[in-house]
């Protein structure tokens, strides 16, 4: 059952230019799983709230964090004032985004934009505990400057051989290693050529949610139950 509870900032940490991570203090010992999502609302206003995904690892112990873009809405814009020391209200933990002990080892993630978050913690996780996973992460942005976690990234695929990470950039930077474009089918079936032995996790806006499972569905003629949705609506 989820608990509400107040949490505490202790941490605020830039992504990218309009992206940033908020680690909270909840004052008792954090139980959720990775991949999961938690429910924030202003102390002084609680029907002014929004649902995110929790991008920390419950290995990562001692806080619990959500990642926000910020954007012109009332949340964003008071979240985007708060400071190390300020409160919130959290309802956690929620949803179904995770792995299962019984699923197969091999995983695709294809992710856009903000949509790398639960991704983010997932993988963060498998990399921790040493799991027998072999992960493949399409994320898609525009540009390098709005891809989140990238260091994070490199450091997991040093760490854990397991895991590939490729990007996508609509804007490819000179130097940086990249497919240019969108992802699609011919993509997935670049850097995935085993795409059809794979359980696919997909996380980001709806429209690019939609067209993704209908390209996998329609074009790669990929079975329902082996895809895994989780749409961010109004971030």
């Amino acid at each position: 059952m989820p608990k509400e509870l107040e949490a505490k900032i202790i941490e605020i940490i830039p992504r990218t230019s309009n992206v940033k991570s908020f680690r909270l203090d909840t004052g008792e010992e954090i139980d959720y799983k990775a991949g999961q999502f938690l429910c924030a609302s202003l102390r002084d206003e609680r029907d002014c709230k929004r649902y995110l995904s929790i991008s920390s690892s419950p290995t990562e112990k001692g806080y619990i964090e959500f990642t926000k873009k910020i954007t012109q809405s009332d949340f964003s814009s008071a979240l985007n004032n708060f400071k190390t020391g300020d409160s919130l209200i959290v309802k956690y933990p929620m949803g179904n985004f995770i792995l299962r002990d019984e699923e197969a080892s091999n995983i695709a993630f294809l992710s856009g934009g903000i949509g790398i978050t639960p991704i983010r913690s997932i993988c963060k996780y498998v990399v921790d505990k040493r799991l027998d996973k072999r992960i493949v992460l399409l994320y898609g942005n525009r540009s390098i400057n709005d891809i989140v976690f990238k260091d994070d990234f490199e450091i997991m695929q040093k760490e854990y051989p397991g895991l590939k990470v490729t990007h996508v950039l609509c804007e490819p930077a000179v130097g940086f290693e990249c497919i240019p474009g969108l992802i699609n089918a011919g993509v997935i079936k670049e850097q995935i050529p085993d795409y059809s032995q794979r359980k696919f996790y997909l996380c980001g806006p709806p429209g690019m949610i939609d067209a993704m499972q209908k390209t996998l569905i329609d074009e790669l003629f990929l079975a329902r139950e082996n895809i895994i949705t989780e749409k961010f609506i109004g971030y």
